[in-house]
């Protein structure tokens, strides 16, 4: 379709318009890309594929791009299999992406996160719609969207814009599986602060549909190698620091470590966590050792600002309780800045 210069692509630099204005434009079938950030979670391939299924059903014609590759453990979702992965499908993708008329951007906030698929998608000319949930989103880059730090997931907010353009009836038993995956992941299984009482009332709806929720916790939580226990059960005893004067755990994982234990993409989710579970501990960081950079995660609880605090040390962001952020540092060398600056700011952030 590729309607150059229609509504499809107007967009005043700047400005991002509420993502309501797009629901009577739907009703037009067009090309529509669907993308997230590199390494897709639970959360992020989830509302891509519940997105999809749903506009597809409208008349659209729909492909999903992934930056990067994605954890073995999300490939049941239903969709995952037509998912293009963007580094080995560069020409394909990028075609695609220059004749859409419309690009979906979920869960993330800016297009760096997107990595090597940012340049292809900077240029595009069709219409990006934002869908996140993280702080301080590259309004700039977007021409409608919507940006909301109060919920628990992009799949809480796709399921809004479900509900919200009147498709309710669209939600089907594989909708509310993708949906139902990216919220206990975000969530942690509801324990974490954002799952408030609209996030448990979408889990009954979605259970409505017939949604066999056990199921999904199995394919997200039971469905790892044998060897991924045994690297979580050397990474506590071996790799683990925990700082009691600072109410902060350390976790550092080297390229041998992973090579090791034959670690695969997704084998390191939700590590970070583990830390958290020691009586007074606020915050808990994780650094692992990349080929091109060294990847940090940072939870916390309470008043501890890991967001500021991946922000302004490690090229960062996220969430208050959750942040990520990066260093071309070598592993050695990022780990003695976290010491470093921990011990010069634990008290600013409410670590002591």
């Amino acid at each position: 379709m590729g309607r150059k210069g229609s509504y499809f692509s107007l967009h005043l630099p700047g400005f991002m318009l509420p993502i309501h204005h797009i629901y009577p434009k739907l009703a037009t079938p067009a090309n529509v890309i669907i993308t997230t950030h590199q390494k897709p979670d639970p959360d992020a391939l989830g509302s891509s594929l519940a997105l999809s299924q749903v506009l597809l059903a409208l008349g659209h014609s729909v492909t999903v791009i992934s930056p990067t590759n994605w954890a073995a453990f999300l490939d049941w979702m239903p969709g995952a299999e037509a998912v293009l992965n963007f580094e080995i499908t560069r020409e394909k993708s990028a075609s695609l992406i220059n004749a859409a008329d419309w690009i979906f951007c979920l869960d993330f906030n800016t297009l760096s996160r997107t990595k090597n698929l940012a340049p292809v998608l900077e240029q595009a000319t069709a219409a990006k719609v934002l869908i996140d949930h993280h702080q301080q989103p590259a309004v700039e880059s977007f021409a409608y969207g919507i940006s909301d730090i109060t919920k628990s997931s992009t799949c809480e907010m796709i399921y809004d814009f479900i509900i919200e353009g009147g498709w309710e009836n669209l939600l089907t038993v594989d909708v509310a599986a993708c949906l139902y995956a990216g919220l206990i992941g975000d969530t942690g299984s509801f324990r974490f602060p954002a799952a408030s009482a609209n996030v448990h009332k979408m889990a009954a709806h979605l259970k409505e549909t017939g949604l066999k929720h056990t199921k999904v916790h199995e394919h997200i939580y039971d469905n790892f190698m044998e060897s991924r226990l045994r690297f979580i059960g050397f990474v506590l005893t071996s790799r683990m620091e925990v700082y009691y004067e600072y109410n902060t755990a350390l976790i550092y994982i080297s390229k041998n470590d992973l090579l090791r234990y034959d670690i695969k993409t997704g084998d390191t989710e939700g590590l970070v966590n583990y830390p958290l579970s020691i009586g007074g501990i606020k915050m808990a960081a994780i650094c692992i050792d990349r080929d091109e950079e060294r990847k940090w995660s940072f939870r916390s609880k309470g008043n501890v600002d890991v967001n500021t605090f991946a922000r302004r040390f490690f090229e960062g962001g996220g969430h208050f309780n959750a942040a990520g952020g990066r260093s071309s540092a070598s592993l050695e060398e990022t780990v003695k800045t976290f010491k470093k600056v921990l011990k010069e700011n634990a008290s600013e952030f409410q670590l002591i």
